[in-house]
């Protein structure tokens, strides 16, 4: 579907500019429409790609990828692990508040790359 290299540089091109990604602009940068299933498809590069991230002691980049909606990144990330230990509920203020930290994480690592 997507070459996680590609979805990697795509990323890493939207933490250079410190913004995160909808889950349909990701696709749509591929020639993708969104739906369920392709999203579902993405989020399983997604975790290849942080699984990359991590072996070369960067930060994950799954959290730049959100939904339209309010921002937040989606279930399966909150459920696979992507929150780094958060405990609280998965929208609003906390919600927030946590996955901005890491996204600015991200976007100091890519900063002066």
């Amino acid at each position: 579907m997507i070459d996680p290299k590609d979805l990697r540089e795509l990323l890493i091109a939207h933490a250079r500019a410190r913004e995160s990604v909808t889950y349909a602009e990701a696709l749509g940068a591929f020639g993708y429409r969104f739906s369920r299933p392709k999203m579902r498809a993405l989020c399983v590069i997604l975790g290849d790609v942080d699984a990359h991230a991590r072996g070369l002691g960067e930060p994950d980049m799954a959290v730049l990828v959100v939904r339209q909606s309010d921002g937040l990144p989606g279930q399966g990330w909150w459920v696979a692990g992507g929150a780094e230990g958060y405990k609280g509920p998965w929208e609003g203020p906390d919600a927030r508040r946590h996955v901005a930290k890491l996204q600015t994480r991200v976007f100091d690592y890519w900063a002066g790359r």
